[in-house]
């Protein structure tokens, strides 16, 4: 009768991504026991970095926008000085001009016509607010910034972005996310006075060999991690995990690990938890990385694209963060598709390039050495009226069986990449309390 092999860890934690490793550093430094178990070969997640070419290119735009000076420090430690610290340089691509971003406080340059169909509409929205608060994202948009600013960008832009109607999306995550802009700060922009702090992301760190250094650096404190593990089936009444074809016996289990693969593990979930697992909605992302032979044409970190005639809704360029994301003399993007099934390259690719030369992203298709289609199973988390009643008892049924899951996906929400390290701070001290 075959057996599979059998180890025991205290700790257990899934996933070695910034979560996972952040909790596994927190644990080591507490002289704590843990094992990470990561289902690919390497550490990061989405947070990675790979070579191509002599090109780096990350899982599109990772940048570390700390609020916390603690956790500043912590990370400028970590990377031992290899970090620039960088004002940001966003624009918004529009009615045949380019706009600092965000849009709804930089209406100087746009169209006359389109400017004062802002102006008018956030008047009109401040001076007569509706009496009931928004109940979706679209109402939102309409109450806080007027017509004119919900049509030409807040509208299109976030339709493509999440690839949902607006409607079906609630307000819970807008808070911290959504820049808005006092009537000073929209009446500046209207004459040319540009605001680059507004929003939470106007200033960030990143790694000079882009943003996989950060978890390369957690990892090396991190302690034991298995690679190649993937997640069979979570026993959580035994405290048990089949990782692969081993079987991993455990005290406590910390799991960031996206919500619904966790619950998916689970042989026999009660009826009331499968149909909430059901409710739980996540979009995916198809994104192309591209190899320039030449310089940026355009100075600019990323651009936001909200008009429907372009198959992409974001532009970054990794070589402006770092120089050393291209050999000298090149550079590279990301485009991010609006489209989430598997592309046609031979059509998509000509669209791609045609709108980066009409947008004066590229000089011409000829400056392209390589592209590459990429796809991340899990980006946007939907904040449909379902995920947080599903939430309120997936929740309490983890908790009864003692398992901490935690992270973007593994708490399933919308959150930054300093949420991602703090939720592995977080989580660790609640495993080294039960363990």
């Amino acid at each position: 009768m075959f057996r599979m092999p059998t180890r025991h860890v205290p700790i257990a934690i899934l996933g070695a991504g910034l979560t996972g490793l952040c909790a596994a550093r927190t644990i080591r430094r507490a002289r704590g026991a843990c094992r990470v178990f990561e289902r690919s070969r390497h550490v990061g997640g989405h947070a990675s970095t790979i070579e191509d070419q002599g090109y780096r290119f990350d899982c599109t735009g990772h940048l570390l926008h700390l609020r916390s000076d603690a956790l500043r420090e912590e990370v400028l430690e970590l990377l031992d000085g290899a970090c620039f610290e960088i004002d940001r340089n966003s624009v918004v691509f529009s009615n045949g001009v380019t706009t600092p971003y965000p849009f709804q406080a930089h209406t100087h340059g746009l169209p006359p016509e389109v400017a004062y169909e802002c102006l008018l509409g956030f008047l009109r929205a401040v001076q007569h607010p509706p009496s009931e608060p928004p109940r979706n994202f679209e109402e939102y948009c309409l109450r806080h910034f007027g017509a004119g600013f919900s049509r030409h960008f807040m509208l299109p832009y976030n339709r493509r972005l999440f690839g949902v109607p607006l409607d079906q999306i609630t307000t819970d995550w807008c808070e911290r996310f959504v820049p808005r802009p006092k009537l000073e700060d929209v009446l500046a922009g209207a004459v040319g006075l540009e605001n680059s702090r507004l929003g939470y992301n106007s200033r960030f760190l990143y790694p000079k060999l882009g943003i996989g250094e950060l978890p390369r650096a957690l990892a090396r404190s991190a302690g034991d991690i298995s690679f190649d593990a993937s997640l069979v089936e979570l026993r959580p009444e035994r405290r048990e995990l089949v990782i692969g074809s081993e079987l991993v016996r455990y005290e406590t289990l910390v799991s960031s690990v996206p919500l619904t693969t966790l619950l998916d593990s689970i042989r026999e979930l009660p009826s009331e938890v499968a149909a909430a697992r059901k409710r739980l909605r996540v979009t995916e992302l198809r994104y192309l990385d591209v190899a320039l032979a030449a310089p940026p044409k355009r100075d600019f970190h990323w651009a936001y694209v909200p008009e429907e005639r372009f198959p992409f809704y974001r532009v970054g360029q990794y070589s402006a963060f770092s120089q050393e994301m291209a050999p000298p003399g090149g550079s590279s993007l990301y485009v991010e598709l609006v489209d989430r099934k598997p592309p046609d390259l031979s059509r998509l690719v000509p669209e791609v390039l045609a709108g980066l030369c009409e947008l004066g992203v590229i000089h011409s298709a000829s400056d392209v050495r390589f592209v590459r289609a990429r796809h991340l199973e899990q980006a946007y988390v939907i904040y449909d009226a379902e995920r947080a009643p599903a939430l309120s008892v997936i929740e309490p049924f983890l908790e009864s069986l003692g398992v901490i899951s935690t992270g973007r996906y593994g708490a399933w929400n919308y959150s930054s990449m300093e949420d991602a390290l703090r939720f592995g701070s977080e989580a660790a001290e609640r495993a080294l309390v039960r363990s």
